[in-house]
């Protein structure tokens, strides 16, 4: 009798360990998984970039981490991709003056994200999604991504751009309060922190700086300088997170997520970046022979 019974369970056991998942985590795949996973990913990986960087009184440091991280977890939970550990080597040096700010070098951001797209291609992925949850990326991640046509290259990058949702967003205020600045670490993101990392989040501590706009270059026109958020912003905290709603959070989370997991739908299913990255690089070889 008991000899059955242990059969059984061994049966019974072995066969739900066979048909779990694969983990889409890759840090959490084994060698042989991650070979599945290639695969059953249609050979797309998601690569969520955050930063250390200080976000007002109530939030953590890696914040933009962990709110990248949310969205392609989330989405990838829904549409299946790998996705890649926490990534913080960004662009921050305009916070170099708030403690906990870890700036590398532009040469060295640089370095280490065409090498990661570079090793990740070389591992099997055609298909490589970056989702940016900091904001002093962005004019860097515009010109990686052009450079990308600098020499030929056997993957995809796409940037996942989320669309601003009007009525998600009223929602969401309607939960929460009105924040004229709601720049950085203000209403919205403080809301999606108290929803994704309630533990690290401490809203009641959102007043104890300012995080108003102080306009110092409000009146040189026609002017870009480096040092503009800096003279927006000195506290590196933009808004005011004092009455964030972790139910106005999920809100605005879960629209991004619900737009990331279209994107992966329709870069798995994607041919024409591909055919006219392969042409492009073709005609580059050679611009003479390029019809006119």
């Amino acid at each position: 009798m008991y000899k059955l019974i242990f059969v059984l369970f061994f049966v019974f056991t072995g066969s739900v360990l066979f048909a779990q998942e694969i983990p889409f985590q890759l840090e959490e795949l084994t060698a042989p998984d991650f070979i599945k996973a290639v695969e059953k990913s249609s050979k797309t990986c998601i690569i969520p970039i955050g930063v250390m960087e200080k976000h007002g009184a109530q939030l953590p440091l890696g914040t933009d981490v962990y709110l990248s991280r949310e969205y392609a977890l989330r989405a990838a939970g829904q549409e299946y991709a790998v996705v890649f550990p926490m990534y913080y080597f960004s662009q921050i040096n305009e916070a170099r003056h708030q403690p906990g700010t870890i700036a590398y070098s532009p040469e060295l951001i640089w370095k280490i994200l065409q090498e990661t797209l570079d090793e990740l291609n070389r591992n099997g992925f055609e298909k490589i999604i970056l989702v940016n949850g900091h904001g002093g990326n962005n004019a860097f991640l515009n010109f990686f991504g052009m450079a990308q046509l600098s020499e030929p290259r056997d993957y995809s990058l796409y940037w996942f751009r989320p669309k601003a949702n009007a009525e998600v967003e009223k929602k969401a205020v309607e939960l929460s309060q009105v924040d004229k600045f709601d720049a950085h670490a203000g209403n919205s993101e403080t809301s999606e922190m108290t929803a994704a990392q309630p533990d690290l989040t401490h809203p009641e501590r959102a007043s104890q700086q300012s995080g108003v706009d102080l306009e110092r270059m409000n009146h040189l026109d026609y002017i870009y300088s480096g040092i503009w958020w800096y003279a927006s912003f000195p506290n590196h905290y933009g808004g005011d997170g004092s009455k964030a709603n972790p139910e106005a959070g999920e809100l605005l989370i879960n629209e991004t997520v619900k737009q990331l997991v279209e994107m992966i739908q329709l870069v798995k299913a994607d041919t024409t970046v591909p055919e006219l990255q392969k042409q492009f690089f073709n005609e580059a070889e050679n611009p003479l022979k390029t019809k006119q």
